[in-house]
């Protein structure tokens, strides 16, 4: 389905090329008619309005639906593609320019800007498809390094670094799921984390402090034992008391007890709930992110809770589970539970496929552009020229390539920045309840630069060498009548 839907905006941005094959006209001296020109300016308009409307609407750090957010990342996306589809007529409408205007260039450079020209009804999709694949990698770069910085910074670890956390099973194969963690790596201890058993009300009341679990559905708090603590502290020293909760945080503040509110049926009001104080004391936990409300078990179980094992974890302060152990331990789990090593956030490098396979495609148009274009005329100029030499022949395949690639890579990198930094806003828009808000990232300016300097050069390199080695040399009309 999401493929699908996708598909439509790429078509889009894909008709560039046959709207540049429509617009161009037969010679180097014919211009491209004003009503293509017109068209495609509007088009373009259009898709830069809609791509700055959809960038305005998320540009404020708030909540916005899933539903009324993907649809704006859909309709940015159209802007952009109708944004390259008005561009087609002006491929046709610049290679004309270049070829009336090339005047002042060198032999070789001149020839090739009127080889390009003369033929435009060939080279102009051949540089639309050079400009679209440019200006598709370069919005994502900016896209991908925009969304990755905003990710990192919203990024929380679930345990501390290091860690393996096993979860997501039932109470009735806890022992089941322990025993294979024990298979797998005998002799290492395991942490546990209890849960209630029961529903109900469960609140906690901590002057000076504040958590963000503590106000949710899910229960407040993390039950546990001795290791939980020592895990959490990362400090086998740290005091511990059955009777009393601990406050794991990095801030510096004071607290004395902790009042909680619960009851077993949820059908009671606030007001009837029961309450109970317990002694707190504060300690600083092995990781900063690792801020939490330490419950011993006999509290809760005092409270009249039954606990069940809820997750599982390898203290890595004992041992560091390597991906090898996991996989093993995955195939032992199998569907029973799942498993997770914290190692940081880990930026998503699936989009450098994409780019890279969009330079290939844009290399390889620039390359399509030239083909055998004006062999006659161009050939027998630089042969008459060079003699024997195929090194005129050389340059002439290469400017060809390069000047074809420029104008692709120049109007895809005008394109691609402005279609990347327009839709970074909904991109980044925040679909949660309490979103972050947007953090600044750098935007790829170097990588930008060496696409447009580098893919040029690069066609014009391959055009030189892959050009024919050997050529006839233009004889004169009477040596050809002596030689008969």
């Amino acid at each position: 389905m999401i493929e699908a839907i996708l598909s439509i905006p790429m078509a889009f941005a894909l008709g560039s090329i046959g709207f540049a094959a429509r617009s161009a006209p037969d010679g180097r001296h014919t211009r491209v008619q004003l009503l293509h020109l017109v068209c495609g300016s509007i088009l373009s308009m259009i898709g830069i309005m809609v791509m700055a409307l959809t960038a305005w609407s998320t540009h404020e750090d708030q909540h916005y639906d899933d539903f009324g957010s993907a649809l704006t990342t859909l309709a940015a996306l159209m802007g952009g593609a109708l944004f390259l589809f008005g561009l087609g007529p002006l491929t046709s409408w610049l290679l004309g320019i270049l070829g009336r205007r090339a005047v002042h260039l060198p032999l070789p450079m001149r020839l090739a800007a009127h080889d390009v020209a003369d033929n435009r009804a060939r080279t102009a999709p051949a540089v639309a498809a050079t400009m679209v694949a440019t200006a598709l990698a370069i919005a994502v770069m900016i896209i991908a390094v925009a969304t990755t910085a905003q990710n990192r910074a919203e990024y929380y670890p679930q345990v501390r670094s290091g860690a393996l956390l096993v979860q997501w099973f039932s109470a009735e194969e806890a022992a089941a799921v322990r025993a294979a963690i024990q298979q797998e790596l005998p002799g290492v201890p395991i942490t546990q984390v209890d849960r209630q058993r029961e529903n109900g009300h469960f609140g906690l009341d901590i002057e000076n402090v504040e958590f963000p679990d503590l106000e949710s559905v899910a229960p407040a708090g993390i039950i546990g034992d001795h290791a939980l603590l020592r895990y959490l502290t990362g400090d086998p020293s740290t005091p511990y008391d059955e009777n009393t909760a601990v406050v794991v945080t990095a801030d510096d503040v004071e607290v004395d007890k902790v009042t909680i509110h619960y009851d077993f049926d949820f059908a009671r009001n606030d007001e009837s709930l029961l309450t109970k104080s317990i002694p707190v004391i504060v300690v600083k936990p092995a990781d900063p992110h690792m801020e939490e409300l330490f419950l011993p078990a006999k509290i809760m179980r005092d409270l009249g809770y039954h606990l069940e094992p809820d997750k599982m974890i390898i203290d890595p302060s004992i041992h560091r589970t390597s991906m090898i152990e996991q996989e093993r331990l995955d195939r032992r789990l199998g569907d029973t539970a799942t498993t997770y090593i914290e190692r940081g956030f880990q930026a998503s490098t699936g989009w450098w496929v994409f780019v890279v396979a969009a330079v290939v495609v844009a290399l390889g148009s620039a390359l399509a552009a030239t083909g055998q274009v004006g062999d006659s005329r161009s050939r027998r100029v630089l042969l008459r020229v060079g003699g024997d030499s195929t090194a005129p022949l050389r340059s002439l395949a290469a400017c060809r390539a390069g000047l074809s690639a420029a104008c692709g890579t120049a109007m895809g990198a005008a394109a691609g920045c402005t279609i990347g930094l327009l839709l970074v806003w909904p991109m980044t828009a925040s679909v949660e309840w309490d979103p972050m808000p947007r953090v600044a990232f750098d935007t790829p300016w170097s990588l930008i630069a060496a696409l447009v300097v580098g893919l040029p050069v690069l066609a014009a390199v391959i055009a030189g060498l892959a050009s024919p080695g050997t050529t006839a040399r233009v004889v004169p009309a009477d040596e050809t009548r002596v030689s008969r």
